[in-house]
């Protein structure tokens, strides 16, 4: 997949540094997407990203450095829900949803998704915007539905329908 500025494709082992130093090793990024935190590449079990068909790299296209994930899960025949991470140092340049936007169009046109939903932590207006000018709808708001980080977290619910 391809945008103006960004590559989305197939996680590749090369990648661990740069999924090591955006995602597991950021505690910006940490506090709006779930994921464990690591703290020496050594600890990171990257293998079982290598190749995955549900989770893939975000990329600059000049360079191809790996800046972030973008991954679709809770999948029907009917829907899907997305979501993304992207190192602290790239937010507010767009590319999250440059990503977000041509992810969600591949899983209408090459998946035959009718519905993608995508949720965020409530209060991270960053990840609000982003599904706002994606597109995206309102669609429901989770209240504790999850503990992470030692704290009960509400989630928001937005959608988009093909």
């Amino acid at each position: 997949m391809e945008t103006e500025r960004l590559l989305i494709d197939e996680i590749k082992e090369s990648d661990k540094g740069d999924y090591f130093c955006n995602i597991t090793h950021d505690k910006k990024v940490l506090e709006t997407f779930i994921c464990p935190y690591t703290e020496t590449m050594e600890e990171l079990d990257f293998t079982k990203y290598v190749g995955s068909k549900v989770m893939f790299a975000i990329r600059l296209k000049d360079t191809g450095k790996m800046i972030g994930i973008i991954l679709h899960f809770g999948d029907t025949e009917e829907s899907c829900e997305i979501g993304y991470a992207i190192g602290s140092e790239y937010w507010n340049k767009g590319y999250v949803t440059e990503a977000a936007e041509r992810f969600m169009k591949y899983c209408f046109e090459e998946m035959g998704i009718q519905k993608v939903y995508a949720s965020y932590f409530t209060g991270n207006e960053g990840s609000k915007r982003v599904m706002e000018k994606c597109g995206m709808i309102y669609d429901h708001f989770a209240e504790k539905e999850l503990t992470y980080l030692d704290k009960e977290r509400d989630l928001t619910y937005y959608v988009k329908r093909r």
